[in-house]
């Protein structure tokens, strides 16, 4: 096989060349602060979180109700500045069993994230979190279960303000 590259010989580098600067070369190290600001709709929804409450979004013309809530439908892309309380309750999705944690440590009891759709949100809409007070077999799609918070001097503004959502029983719902 002939060497297509044998008309560009080039010129071979060694480490020397970089070390007593033969060769141009820049060398720099990025120094960046940065911040993250939460915006409009997800301040409101931590704010409401610390008071112990989820907060979900309406918009007004295609009247979904969608948590965490958004400042622009990702429907009709109006403007929802509508901001609505709703309840801690809601009905699993979908969940897993991580027998791994988000380190790579193996665990014998797993952890429990579920895709749990809020009541009063529109179908199809709400937030993952972990299951608790819960046996892993259990645990189905359709499950109903509830909010478990922190006490309100150990809430912070965050998602982690409630610890987990455990099993409830409804009657006559």
């Amino acid at each position: 096989m002939t060497d297509r590259f044998a008309q560009y010989p080039g010129t071979p580098l060694s480490e020397g060349d970089f070390e007593n600067k033969s060769v141009l070369f820049h060398y720099d190290e990025m120094h960046g602060e940065f911040a993250w600001d939460t915006g409009i709709a997800i301040r409101r929804y931590l704010d409401a979180l610390k008071q112990g409450f989820l907060l979900g979004a309406h918009c007004r013309k295609c009247q979904k109700v969608v948590i965490p809530p958004r400042i622009v439908c990702e429907w009709c892309y109006q403007p929802m500045d509508e901001f609505i309380p709703l309840r801690d309750t809601g009905t699993i999705n979908t969940f897993s069993l991580c027998y791994v944690t988000w380190d790579v440590q193996r665990i014998k009891e797993p952890e429990i994230p579920a895709v749990i759709e809020i009541d009063g949100a529109s179908p199809r809409h709400g937030i993952l979190h972990k299951l608790g007070e819960v046996d892993p077999r259990s645990v189905h799609v359709n499950m109903r279960v509830q909010a478990v918070w922190k006490t309100p001097d150990e809430r912070t503004g965050a998602i982690t303000d409630i610890r987990y959502f455990k099993p409830i029983t409804e009657v006559g719902r």
